[in-house]
């Protein structure tokens, strides 16, 4: 058996020698270095590559844990490479942690984002629903015309039933003649539609999801501006990237120095945490939000809807 075993170990280091190389996973030069000693079995001499297979060490695999003690991994075999990781699931109610700086880009730390408002399922037909809503709640409805009642004229009747050879008629206010009524016209009314408070909630967290998801909802640590200068605000919307029109959103009451300098660019836009709304975020393709806002939304969106 013995003999046997010693042919098969001079058969490897001699493949081993051929190659060059150490290319077989299943051998191991490192294991095999360490269960056995050359010199004491007597081959050291009956193979050249036996040093070279040694050198090559380095090409077997190991794994790196705290308790190994072979030390530090070497950082010139580490990859600069960024590590792709997969894609976010949307709709999980996962809470998320972003970022929160400023206008000056400073480092303000993080924020975690409530699963239930800023990741839910995304339904186009709620939004749908709520942006009709919305637009059809905000109608004047004043519109008006006048009923042959309400126009000026006298009800006399303009000629004979018979004779003249014109149509006849029997007053000058009807809807034929000239500065004469409207009939079926419109009146002042109400165009809002009934939605319930439910979708309504469901829609604006719908929307926040949505930005949260593309990249483009921002939070900020507060939206102080230094003075009332619009060039600081344009400066800043430069900078960002892929950004057309710009929302910000605060807690409570707006800065006045931001109101000054926001009054004067079609772009920017300022509302205060009370009147952020499904249709104003879809019109505006980035979203910035203070850390007051996020609070006060969260705690919105948490209040049970009184029935």
């Amino acid at each position: 058996m013995a003999v046997l075993m010693s042919r098969r170990i001079l058969r490897s280091f001699g493949s081993l020698y051929t190659f060059g190389r150490c290319d077989s996973p299943s051998i191991t030069c490192q294991s095999f270095h360490g269960s056995h000693d050359l010199s004491t079995l007597g081959y050291s001499g009956l193979f050249k590559g036996g040093p070279s297979v040694l050198a090559n060490r380095w090409l077997s695999t190991s794994i790196l844990t705290p308790d190994s003690g072979e030390g530090a991994f070497p950082t010139d075999l580490l990859s600069t490479k960024p590590m792709v990781t997969a894609e976010r699931s949307i709709g999980l109610c996962q809470d998320l942690i972003i970022p929160v700086t400023n206008f000056h880009n400073e480092d303000k730390g993080f924020m975690v984002l409530a699963g239930d408002v800023f990741d839910v399922p995304i339904r186009k037909d709620i939004v749908h629903r709520v942006v009709l809503w919305q637009l059809a709640k905000r109608q004047q409805g004043t519109h008006s015309t006048k009923t042959i009642s309400e126009v000026s004229g006298t009800g006399k009747k303009p000629w004979r039933q018979k004779g003249t050879g014109r149509a006849r008629h029997g007053t000058l206010r009807g809807p034929q003649f000239r500065g004469g009524c409207v009939m079926h016209g419109p009146k002042p009314r109400s165009h809002a539609i009934k939605l319930n408070k439910k979708v309504r909630r469901l829609g604006l967290k719908i929307a926040l999801t949505a930005r949260a998801a593309e990249g483009k909802l921002l939070v900020f640590d507060d939206l102080e501006v230094p003075n009332h200068k619009t060039k600081n605000i344009v400066n800043y919307v430069t900078q960002m990237e892929n950004t057309k029109k710009l929302l910000l959103v605060d807690g409570d009451s707006i800065n006045e120095k931001l109101k000054l300098a926001t009054q004067n660019l079609h772009y920017v836009n300022v509302l205060p945490s009370i009147g952020l709304n499904v249709y104003s975020i879809l019109l505006h393709d980035t979203l910035v939000m203070s850390r007051n806002a996020i609070n006060k939304i969260v705690e919105r969106m948490h209040t049970p809807i009184n029935r």
